[in-house]
Protein backbone atom coordinates (compact mmCIF):
# COMPACT_ATOMS: atom_id res chain seq x y z
CA UNK A 1 0.00 0.00 0.00
CA UNK A 2 2.72 2.47 1.02
CA UNK A 3 5.92 2.53 -1.04
CA UNK A 4 8.43 3.51 1.62
CA UNK A 5 10.81 0.54 1.70
CA UNK A 6 14.45 1.74 1.81
CA UNK A 7 13.31 5.37 1.47
CA UNK A 8 15.33 7.85 3.57
CA UNK A 9 12.85 9.83 5.65
CA UNK A 10 13.22 12.59 8.25
CA UNK A 11 10.55 12.87 10.94
CA UNK A 12 10.85 16.02 13.04
CA UNK A 13 9.17 15.58 16.41
CA UNK A 14 9.36 11.82 15.91
CA UNK A 15 9.45 11.00 19.64
CA UNK A 16 6.12 12.73 20.25
CA UNK A 17 2.62 11.29 20.21
CA UNK A 18 1.70 11.31 16.51
CA UNK A 19 5.37 11.38 15.50
CA UNK A 20 6.23 8.14 17.29
CA UNK A 21 3.24 6.33 15.77
CA UNK A 22 4.38 7.57 12.36
CA UNK A 23 7.94 6.34 12.99
CA UNK A 24 6.61 2.95 14.10
CA UNK A 25 4.56 2.54 10.92
CA UNK A 26 7.44 3.71 8.71
CA UNK A 27 9.74 1.28 10.52
CA UNK A 28 7.33 -1.58 9.74
CA UNK A 29 7.28 -0.51 6.08
CA UNK A 30 11.08 -0.74 5.86
CA UNK A 31 11.85 2.97 5.59
CA UNK A 32 15.22 4.37 6.64
CA UNK A 33 14.05 6.78 9.34
CA UNK A 34 15.88 9.63 11.01
CA UNK A 35 14.14 11.30 13.96
CA UNK A 36 14.93 14.86 15.06
CA UNK A 37 13.56 15.62 18.52
CA UNK A 38 14.75 17.70 21.46
CA UNK A 39 12.71 15.54 23.90
CA UNK A 40 11.17 18.56 25.60
CA UNK A 41 7.90 16.63 25.44
CA UNK A 42 8.69 13.57 23.34
CA UNK A 43 9.58 10.42 25.25
CA UNK A 44 12.46 7.96 24.84
CA UNK A 45 10.05 5.14 25.65
CA UNK A 46 7.96 5.97 22.59
CA UNK A 47 10.79 4.73 20.34
CA UNK A 48 12.63 2.41 22.71
CA UNK A 49 12.14 -0.89 20.91
CA UNK A 50 12.80 0.41 17.38
CA UNK A 51 16.31 -0.74 16.47
CA UNK A 52 16.69 0.62 12.94
CA UNK A 53 15.84 4.26 13.64
CA UNK A 54 18.48 6.99 13.80
CA UNK A 55 17.47 9.30 16.64
CA UNK A 56 19.13 12.73 16.68
CA UNK A 57 18.71 14.75 19.85
CA UNK A 58 18.51 18.28 18.60
CA UNK A 59 16.27 21.27 18.08
CA UNK A 60 14.35 22.26 14.96
CA UNK A 61 15.45 25.83 15.72
CA UNK A 62 19.07 24.81 15.03
CA UNK A 63 19.34 25.90 11.41
CA UNK A 64 22.66 24.19 10.66
CA UNK A 65 21.61 20.89 12.21
CA UNK A 66 18.36 20.88 10.25
CA UNK A 67 20.19 21.62 7.01
CA UNK A 68 22.64 18.77 7.66
CA UNK A 69 19.83 16.27 8.33
CA UNK A 70 17.63 17.31 5.41
CA UNK A 71 20.27 16.89 2.72
CA UNK A 72 20.16 13.07 2.82
CA UNK A 73 16.36 12.64 2.81
CA UNK A 74 13.72 12.04 0.16
CA UNK A 75 10.63 12.67 2.32
CA UNK A 76 10.18 14.94 5.33
CA UNK A 77 7.35 14.71 7.84
CA UNK A 78 7.39 17.92 9.87
CA UNK A 79 5.70 17.32 13.23
CA UNK A 80 8.08 19.13 15.60
CA UNK A 81 6.07 21.72 17.49
CA UNK A 82 5.38 23.43 20.77
CA UNK A 83 1.87 21.95 20.73
CA UNK A 84 0.06 22.34 24.05
CA UNK A 85 -2.40 25.23 23.87
CA UNK A 86 -2.38 26.23 27.60
CA UNK A 87 1.43 26.25 27.54
CA UNK A 88 1.39 28.64 24.58
CA UNK A 89 -0.29 31.23 26.80
CA UNK A 90 2.75 31.19 29.08
CA UNK A 91 5.41 30.85 26.36
CA UNK A 92 4.23 32.79 23.29
CA UNK A 93 7.73 33.61 22.02
CA UNK A 94 8.89 30.01 22.25
CA UNK A 95 5.67 28.88 20.57
CA UNK A 96 6.43 31.03 17.53
CA UNK A 97 10.14 30.24 17.49
CA UNK A 98 9.51 26.50 17.39
CA UNK A 99 6.38 26.36 15.26
CA UNK A 100 7.20 29.09 12.73
CA UNK A 101 10.98 29.57 12.67
CA UNK A 102 11.51 25.83 13.06
CA UNK A 103 9.26 25.12 10.09
CA UNK A 104 11.05 27.80 8.07
CA UNK A 105 14.36 26.10 8.85
CA UNK A 106 13.04 22.83 7.41
CA UNK A 107 11.65 24.50 4.30
CA UNK A 108 14.79 26.51 3.57
CA UNK A 109 16.98 23.46 4.10
CA UNK A 110 14.84 21.64 1.55
CA UNK A 111 15.54 24.35 -1.04
CA UNK A 112 19.29 23.78 -0.73
CA UNK A 113 21.03 22.66 -3.92
CA UNK A 114 22.34 19.58 -2.09
CA UNK A 115 18.83 18.49 -1.06
CA UNK A 116 16.68 16.24 -3.23
CA UNK A 117 13.33 16.24 -1.47
CA UNK A 118 10.43 14.45 -3.16
CA UNK A 119 7.76 15.48 -0.62
CA UNK A 120 7.38 17.53 2.54
CA UNK A 121 4.35 16.65 4.65
CA UNK A 122 3.76 19.53 7.05
CA UNK A 123 1.47 18.61 9.94
CA UNK A 124 -0.78 21.50 10.93
CA UNK A 125 -3.91 21.48 13.12
CA UNK A 126 -7.65 21.99 12.94
CA UNK A 127 -7.20 24.71 15.57
CA UNK A 128 -6.35 27.19 12.78
CA UNK A 129 -10.06 27.25 11.87
CA UNK A 130 -11.31 28.36 15.27
CA UNK A 131 -14.91 27.58 16.22
CA UNK A 132 -16.97 26.03 13.44
CA UNK A 133 -18.93 28.55 11.39
CA UNK A 134 -20.52 25.69 9.46
CA UNK A 135 -20.55 21.88 9.75
CA UNK A 136 -18.73 19.87 8.56
CA UNK A 137 -15.64 22.08 8.25
CA UNK A 138 -13.86 21.76 4.91
CA UNK A 139 -10.53 23.28 3.85
CA UNK A 140 -12.31 26.43 2.64
CA UNK A 141 -13.61 27.16 6.14
CA UNK A 142 -12.56 30.64 7.38
CA UNK A 143 -9.30 30.73 9.34
CA UNK A 144 -9.72 32.23 12.79
CA UNK A 145 -7.14 30.93 15.30
CA UNK A 146 -8.23 31.24 18.94
CA UNK A 147 -4.85 30.76 20.65
CA UNK A 148 -1.18 31.68 20.33
CA UNK A 149 -0.53 28.07 19.38
CA UNK A 150 -3.13 28.15 16.60
CA UNK A 151 -1.86 31.50 15.33
CA UNK A 152 1.68 30.11 15.12
CA UNK A 153 0.52 27.02 13.25
CA UNK A 154 -1.39 29.15 10.76
CA UNK A 155 1.74 31.25 10.20
CA UNK A 156 3.68 28.05 9.47
CA UNK A 157 0.93 26.93 7.07
CA UNK A 158 1.25 30.16 5.12
CA UNK A 159 5.02 29.74 4.90
CA UNK A 160 4.43 26.33 3.36
CA UNK A 161 1.86 27.77 0.97
CA UNK A 162 4.04 30.65 -0.19
CA UNK A 163 7.24 28.61 -0.52
CA UNK A 164 5.40 25.98 -2.52
CA UNK A 165 4.56 28.71 -5.05
CA UNK A 166 7.79 30.74 -4.79
CA UNK A 167 10.37 27.93 -4.51
CA UNK A 168 8.45 25.05 -6.11
CA UNK A 169 8.84 23.00 -2.96
CA UNK A 170 6.83 19.75 -3.00
CA UNK A 171 4.65 20.42 0.08
CA UNK A 172 1.34 19.13 1.36
CA UNK A 173 -0.29 20.64 4.45
CA UNK A 174 -2.23 18.17 6.59
CA UNK A 175 -4.67 19.41 9.24
CA UNK A 176 -5.55 16.61 11.68
CA UNK A 177 -8.59 16.96 13.90
CA UNK A 178 -7.91 15.85 17.52
CA UNK A 179 -5.86 12.67 17.26
CA UNK A 180 -5.88 10.41 20.33
CA UNK A 181 -4.45 7.06 21.38
CA UNK A 182 -1.54 5.41 23.20
CA UNK A 183 1.69 7.22 24.13
CA UNK A 184 0.09 10.68 24.39
CA UNK A 185 2.76 13.20 25.42
CA UNK A 186 0.49 16.06 26.54
CA UNK A 187 -2.52 16.32 28.88
CA UNK A 188 -5.26 16.60 26.28
CA UNK A 189 -8.83 15.75 27.15
CA UNK A 190 -8.94 12.00 26.45
CA UNK A 191 -5.80 11.09 28.43
CA UNK A 192 -6.92 13.44 31.21
CA UNK A 193 -10.29 11.70 31.39
CA UNK A 194 -8.68 8.26 31.45
CA UNK A 195 -6.23 9.36 34.18
CA UNK A 196 -8.84 11.03 36.36
CA UNK A 197 -11.30 8.14 36.03
CA UNK A 198 -8.53 5.74 37.05
CA UNK A 199 -8.13 7.64 40.33
CA UNK A 200 -11.62 8.77 41.25
CA UNK A 201 -15.29 8.98 40.34
CA UNK A 202 -15.09 12.78 40.77
CA UNK A 203 -13.70 14.66 37.78
CA UNK A 204 -12.40 18.22 37.50
CA UNK A 205 -12.85 19.48 33.95
CA UNK A 206 -13.15 22.68 31.95
CA UNK A 207 -15.71 23.41 29.23
CA UNK A 208 -17.67 20.17 28.87
CA UNK A 209 -20.17 21.70 26.40
CA UNK A 210 -17.55 22.11 23.67
CA UNK A 211 -17.28 19.37 21.07
CA UNK A 212 -14.41 17.86 19.09
CA UNK A 213 -13.87 15.50 16.16
CA UNK A 214 -11.63 12.67 17.43
CA UNK A 215 -9.52 10.43 15.18
CA UNK A 216 -7.55 7.42 16.39
CA UNK A 217 -3.84 8.01 15.93
CA UNK A 218 -3.22 5.05 13.63
CA UNK A 219 -5.82 6.45 11.22
CA UNK A 220 -4.22 9.90 11.38
CA UNK A 221 -0.81 8.42 10.61
CA UNK A 222 -2.18 6.36 7.74
CA UNK A 223 -3.35 9.65 6.25
CA UNK A 224 0.11 11.16 6.67
CA UNK A 225 1.71 8.15 4.97
CA UNK A 226 -0.65 8.48 2.02
CA UNK A 227 0.04 12.22 1.80
CA UNK A 228 3.78 11.59 1.76
CA UNK A 229 3.56 9.52 -1.41
CA UNK A 230 0.65 11.13 -3.30
CA UNK A 231 2.11 13.46 -5.91
CA UNK A 232 -1.27 15.03 -6.67
CA UNK A 233 -1.39 16.24 -3.04
CA UNK A 234 1.46 18.70 -3.64
CA UNK A 235 0.34 22.24 -2.94
CA UNK A 236 -2.86 21.07 -1.26
CA UNK A 237 -4.22 21.52 2.26
CA UNK A 238 -6.09 18.43 3.46
CA UNK A 239 -8.11 17.74 6.60
CA UNK A 240 -7.97 14.42 8.44
CA UNK A 241 -10.95 13.73 10.67
CA UNK A 242 -13.99 11.54 11.17
CA UNK A 243 -16.86 13.82 10.03
CA UNK A 244 -18.38 13.42 13.51
CA UNK A 245 -18.00 15.38 16.72
CA UNK A 246 -18.90 14.63 20.32
CA UNK A 247 -19.42 16.91 23.31
CA UNK A 248 -16.82 16.57 26.04
CA UNK A 249 -19.61 15.82 28.51
CA UNK A 250 -20.79 12.88 26.39
CA UNK A 251 -17.21 11.74 25.84
CA UNK A 252 -16.72 11.71 29.62
CA UNK A 253 -19.68 9.41 30.17
CA UNK A 254 -18.59 7.16 27.31
CA UNK A 255 -15.09 6.67 28.75
CA UNK A 256 -16.60 6.15 32.22
CA UNK A 257 -18.82 3.41 30.81
CA UNK A 258 -15.88 1.74 29.08
CA UNK A 259 -14.05 1.76 32.42
CA UNK A 260 -17.04 0.20 34.18
CA UNK A 261 -18.11 3.32 36.07
CA UNK A 262 -21.79 4.17 36.26
CA UNK A 263 -21.89 6.95 38.87
CA UNK A 264 -19.51 9.86 38.28
CA UNK A 265 -19.51 13.51 39.30
CA UNK A 266 -18.19 16.31 37.07
CA UNK A 267 -16.96 19.56 38.63
CA UNK A 268 -16.01 22.65 36.64
CA UNK A 269 -12.44 23.76 37.35
CA UNK A 270 -11.97 27.46 36.44
CA UNK A 271 -8.25 26.78 35.93
CA UNK A 272 -9.16 24.59 32.97
CA UNK A 273 -11.31 27.14 31.15
CA UNK A 274 -9.50 28.69 28.18
CA UNK A 275 -9.55 32.47 27.59
CA UNK A 276 -10.92 32.03 24.05
CA UNK A 277 -12.14 28.49 23.64
CA UNK A 278 -13.07 26.71 20.44
CA UNK A 279 -16.69 25.63 20.89
CA UNK A 280 -16.96 23.12 18.08
CA UNK A 281 -14.75 21.27 15.59
CA UNK A 282 -16.21 18.81 13.09
CA UNK A 283 -14.22 17.76 10.04
CA UNK A 284 -15.18 17.33 6.43
CA UNK A 285 -12.86 14.62 5.12
CA UNK A 286 -14.18 14.62 1.55
CA UNK A 287 -10.94 16.04 0.17
CA UNK A 288 -8.89 13.37 1.94
CA UNK A 289 -11.17 10.70 0.47
CA UNK A 290 -10.80 12.15 -3.02
CA UNK A 291 -7.06 12.89 -3.13
CA UNK A 292 -5.58 10.45 -0.62
CA UNK A 293 -8.23 7.71 -0.84
CA UNK A 294 -8.31 7.94 2.97
CA UNK A 295 -11.07 7.50 5.50
CA UNK A 296 -10.90 6.55 9.19
CA UNK A 297 -11.19 2.86 10.01
CA UNK A 298 -11.23 2.85 13.83
CA UNK A 299 -14.47 3.87 15.55
CA UNK A 300 -14.35 6.18 18.57
CA UNK A 301 -15.39 3.43 20.98
CA UNK A 302 -12.88 0.95 19.56
CA UNK A 303 -10.09 3.53 19.69
CA UNK A 304 -10.94 4.45 23.27
CA UNK A 305 -10.82 0.78 24.26
CA UNK A 306 -7.35 0.44 22.71
CA UNK A 307 -6.22 3.60 24.49
CA UNK A 308 -7.55 2.54 27.89
CA UNK A 309 -5.93 -0.89 27.52
CA UNK A 310 -2.56 0.68 26.69
CA UNK A 311 -2.84 2.96 29.73
CA UNK A 312 -3.69 0.07 32.04
CA UNK A 313 -0.81 -2.03 30.65
CA UNK A 314 1.78 0.74 30.94
CA UNK A 315 1.79 1.59 34.63
CA UNK A 316 -1.33 3.76 34.48
CA UNK A 317 0.80 6.76 33.58
CA UNK A 318 1.15 8.82 30.43
CA UNK A 319 4.55 10.19 29.34
CA UNK A 320 3.42 13.68 30.36
CA UNK A 321 2.52 12.50 33.88
CA UNK A 322 6.18 11.64 34.38
CA UNK A 323 7.19 15.26 33.65
CA UNK A 324 5.93 16.63 36.96
CA UNK A 325 5.81 20.43 37.01
CA UNK A 326 6.77 20.79 33.35
CA UNK A 327 4.00 23.30 32.62
CA UNK A 328 2.72 23.78 36.18
CA UNK A 329 -0.78 22.96 34.97
CA UNK A 330 -3.51 20.85 36.61
CA UNK A 331 -4.20 17.39 35.27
Amino acid sequence: MHRYEDTPILVTGGAGFIGSELVRQLHELGAVVTVLDNFSSGADANLAELQRVNVVRGDIRDQELVKELVKDQEVIFNLAAFPFIPASYAYPRMTFEVNVTGTLNVLLAATSEIADIKMICHVSTSEVYGTAQYIPMDEKHPLNPHSTYAASKLAADRLCFTLYHEQDLPIVIIRPFNAYGPRETHPYIIPILISQLSRSDILNLGNIESSRDFTYVSDTVRGLLLAGQTLTARGETINLGSNNDIKIKDLTYLIARLKGKTDIEINTDPMRLRPLDVDRLCCSNEKAKKILKWSPQVSLEEGLRHTITWFENNGRKWPWEKRVGKYNLPI
